[in-house]
């Protein structure tokens, strides 16, 4: 990757371009390593060196010599990387989807976050956007929240956006809605992400217990109570959809 040299580099480049030559040189790099490579001061170095292990972007390795990747990459990595679907689990919902009148996605759930795996081809998800930004608008962001907030570390704060008239802007009112989404397995939004549109989402449970994706079913908000009809077939493809995505 290229930078401009008309000015001096800011602290985030500097962040940029250590942990770049970490990555490129692997477990073990030097900070001498470091300065050679990218003509940085020995003590701009160090203290960049310092902050990324602070903050767990890099970390020393065991002999103290040296610097490796740390915990936090991963989840950056985690986060830019589409989630990968394999083919039989693909086979499964779109066998799933043949029988049904509605749109079927699999959304997963990544370090708090949910990204759209599996799209229905034939009814894209249309307020994706809306969706990936404010979870607590969406059957499947529901879902995730719902188990999530019992680890407050993760669990997001500030302001809800009404997305619609119809949205939880209310935190008070959005915790209880999750406690009963826990107790019955199940999140459902009518019109809270789009007028005129509603979903189900069933949990896709990992080997640990913990929820890991949603299947969901979606629909025009006036036939909801038909695709509420479907929730124990989603609740099967669910358990199918489990040990082929964990």
């Amino acid at each position: 990757m290229s930078y401009r040299s008309d000015s001096k580099p800011s602290a985030a480049v500097n962040a940029i371009r250590v942990l770049e030559t970490v990555a490129r040189f692997g477990t073990g790099t030097t900070a001498k390593e470091v300065t050679d490579t990218l003509h940085m001061a020995q003590a701009t170095a160090y203290r960049v060196l310092n902050s990324l292990v602070a903050d767990e972007f890099l970390a020393r390795t065991s002999d103290l010599r040296g610097f490796a990747l740390g915990h936090a990459i991963s989840g950056l990595i985690t986060a830019a990387t589409p989630p990968t679907v394999p083919t039989a689990a693909r086979n499964e919902i779109e066998k799933f989807r043949a029988g049904n009148r509605f749109a079927v996605h699999l959304v997963m759930f990544r370090n708090a976050a949910l990204r759209v795996a599996d799209e229905d081809p034939d009814y894209p998800v249309r307020s994706v956007f809306e969706m990936l930004r404010n979870p607590h608008a969406s059957a499947a962001g529901k879902l995730m929240l719902a188990h999530l907030e019992e680890r407050e570390s993760l669990f997001p704060g500030g302001p809800l956006v009404r997305v619609t008239g119809h949205t939880i802007a209310d935190h008070a009112r959005l915790k209880e809605e999750l406690a009963e989404i826990r107790s019955k397995g199940e999140a459902v939004e009518i019109n809270e992400l789009e007028e005129g549109s509603a979903s189900l989402a069933v949990p896709v449970t990992r080997p640990s217990g913990s929820v890991g994706a949603a299947v969901c079913l979606t629909g025009s908000a006036e036939r909801f109570d038909s695709i509420c009809e479907h929730a124990e077939s989603a609740r099967a493809l669910a358990s199918r959809l489990a040990p082929l995505l964990f």
